[in-house]
């Protein structure tokens, strides 16, 4: 199950409801369409943008991209990835925005009818310009709201 945590100001930890609380979080990411990518092996590192598609159900991110690009070829090797999903508010008491942590794996032919059905749904190209599929089966989310207040945060961890 998953366990969200919300910081207040002044730094006290408040346990909430998953199911409750869940929404403003997923709802954010289902809103959203790019994300940063970020992987690393050896002694390279590197980052990517690309579209994705949230799975609430799954708590995941899918994604096309080639398996020949600098960043694919570093997940290959460590499928630990990191990055952000944010907008661009020119207004500070605007900024919402998402870290997460995750594990990135290539989808086989036969593990990937529904996440492609979902992505093509979001991204209809994709059924014509069509890449590998990949899924980050997210460990670790922050969100940051200044709506709510300025620096706002909220912790999601996979348990």
């Amino acid at each position: 199950m998953c366990d969200i945590i919300n910081k207040t100001d002044i730094g006290r930890l408040v346990m909430i409801d998953a199911q409750e609380s869940s929404n403003p979080i997923f709802t954010y990411l289902k809103k959203q369409h790019v994300l940063s990518l970020c992987c690393s092996f050896d002694d390279d590192i590197w980052c990517a943008n690309c579209f994705y598609v949230f799975d609430e159900e799954n708590v995941a991110f899918y994604l096309m991209t080639s398996t020949e690009s600098r960043h694919s070829k570093l997940m290959l090797n460590n499928s630990l990835v990191a990055g952000t999903v944010n907008g661009q508010p020119k207004n500070i008491s605007l900024i919402k925005g998402i870290q997460y942590k995750g594990i990135i794996s290539l989808l086989a032919e036969e593990n990937k009818t529904d996440p492609l059905s979902l992505y093509t749904k979001r991204f209809p190209i994709a059924k014509i310009k069509s890449l590998p599929l990949w899924k980050i089966e997210i460990s670790e989310l922050k969100f940051t709201n200044n709506i709510l207040g300025f620096g706002k945060k909220s912790d999601w961890h996979r348990t």
